[in-house]
């Protein structure tokens, strides 16, 4: 690792799945606003829906996830009957006309906990208040450790076309310092059933920075992973903040690989899932030849969202369950994260939104320029600034802060004033997408490390 990475590699950076991002969210947001925004979509706006599923089976000693373990379904069972209340509640307020849903994704926690008759009532009343486009994609996040041939013939049957497996890593002593046993048999025979079962579109998801992982270990499950086909695998780098996450304080520290290790693991497996036939999108994704979202990097339709990336189109996001996130034209809206807040507001008739944020025009700016270097590693601010009707020396404080970004590499500024993050370098484009961010402020513990 050059020397010149150290510091940026250890700093913490946001994900900039939003800007302004949710630390700038604002409590007691108010509902009016909320409601204004839901009113004044137009009659043919398209809809993506959200629904938080915040139960697990177990819980993997990693997780950074809004999720808990339930003693028994009775919680889960509850969580459902307010759910679709909370659906009834929010459906009224907009007078977007039926079928305009283009993508309705489920996840958590792990949304697959919910038996097949709780998942298909909320998919059902998803399409009775919404109604469901013709092309929709319906996805759901899954853990194989639960997952069967007739779960996967019963999500087929409901409509889901996308299937999503938490894998992370494949090597036995892993799985064991985190609290995951899934063995790659296992996980192989899932994605049979669910293709078996029509459902052709798998993702995957792995980490690296896990307790006991090194560069063969990751290379080794990336290889496996890879030979499965899912159609896309995101790599997330471990988060540990056991003082916010107190599940992570079974991960002992000396058993976490250091700064260098977690950026040779990283690098390893992008070359290694290349060397598949996997083309690198963005930050952290990569996808089989064929699939949409490399169209939509090639072509310059390519999104990002509290998902992650996506050639989801849609006009706004609509999410449900407690903490989920909603993202309008004019900002963002929270639900409340703590689970009897936001249970309360639903059985006394209440919008559940708790926190937000109305855009700035100057946030609008800043947040396409951020977007477009995010999914594109390169970007043209200039023109951005000003097609949003902006001086050009509204962005000095981020040309400033881009020069000795540029001076180690991270980064090249063009003649014609286009930044450029190189492809062996996409690691830190949440580091040069930060020079953007009029509102970040370094400090400690409140994103994840860059790396």
């Amino acid at each position: 690792m050059d020397p010149r990475l150290v510091k940026y590699a250890t700093a913490d950076v946001p994900r900039y799945t939003s800007y302004p991002t949710a630390v700038q969210f604002q409590n007691d947001f108010p509902h009016e606003t909320w409601k204004g925004w839901l009113a004044g979509l137009p009659e043919d706006a398209t809809l993506s829906v959200y629904i938080h599923v915040p139960f697990c089976r177990q819980m993997c000693w990693y997780c950074g996830c809004h999720t808990s373990v339930p003693n028994t379904y009775d919680r889960a069972t509850r969580y459902v009957e307010r759910l679709l209340k909370e659906i009834d509640i929010t459906a009224p307020l907009l007078s977007v006309r039926k079928g305009q849903v283009t993508h309705f994704h489920f996840g958590g926690g792990t949304p697959t906990y919910l038996t097949e008759e709780d998942l298909a009532r909320i998919v059902e009343h998803v399409r009775a208040r919404f109604g469901l486009a013709d092309e929709a994609e319906v996805a759901i996040e899954m853990d194989p450790r639960t997952f069967s041939a007739e779960k996967a013939k019963a999500l087929a049957d409901m409509g889901f076309n996308r299937g999503s497996f938490g894998v992370q890593d494949f090597n036995e002593r892993v799985q064991r310092l985190v609290n995951r046993i899934q063995p790659y048999e296992m996980v192989a025979q899932c994605v049979q059933d669910l293709r078996n079962a029509g459902i052709e579109a798998v993702n995957f998801d792995l980490m690296y920075g896990l307790p006991g992982q090194t560069v063969d270990s990751v290379v080794e499950t990336a290889r496996q992973a890879a030979g499965l086909r899912p159609d896309r695998i995101a790599v997330f780098g471990y988060a540990h903040v056991p003082w916010f996450k107190k599940h992570q304080k079974m991960i002992r520290d000396e058993d976490l690989p250091g700064i260098e290790a977690r950026y040779e693991q990283a690098r390893a497996i992008e070359r290694t899932l290349i060397e598949e036939g996997y083309t690198p999108i963005g930050l952290d994704h990569y996808a089989r030849e064929g699939d949409p979202m490399i169209a939509a990097l090639e072509n310059g339709t390519l999104r990002r969202n509290f998902q992650g990336y996506t050639v989801d189109p849609a006009d706004a996001l609509l999410g449900f369950g407690c903490s989920a996130i909603s993202s309008m034209p004019q900002g963002y809206a929270q639900a409340a994260r703590d689970m009897a807040r936001w249970a309360t507001a639903i059985e006394e008739g209440r919008l559940t939104i708790d926190r937000g944020l109305t855009y700035t025009p100057e946030d609008r700016m800043r947040g396409e320029i951020i977007e477009k270097l995010m999914c594109f590693l390169r970007v043209r601010p200039a023109e951005i600034v000003a097609r949003h009707g902006f001086p050009e020396e509204s962005i000095a404080d981020a040309w400033e802060k881009l020069r000795p970004l540029a001076a180690d590499g991270l980064c090249e500024i063009t003649a014609e004033g286009e930044v450029i993050v190189p492809d062996e370098h996409r690691l830190f484009v949440r580091t040069v997408a930060s020079a953007f961010d009029a509102h970040y402020r370094p400090a400690p513990n409140r994103h994840a490390k860059a790396v």
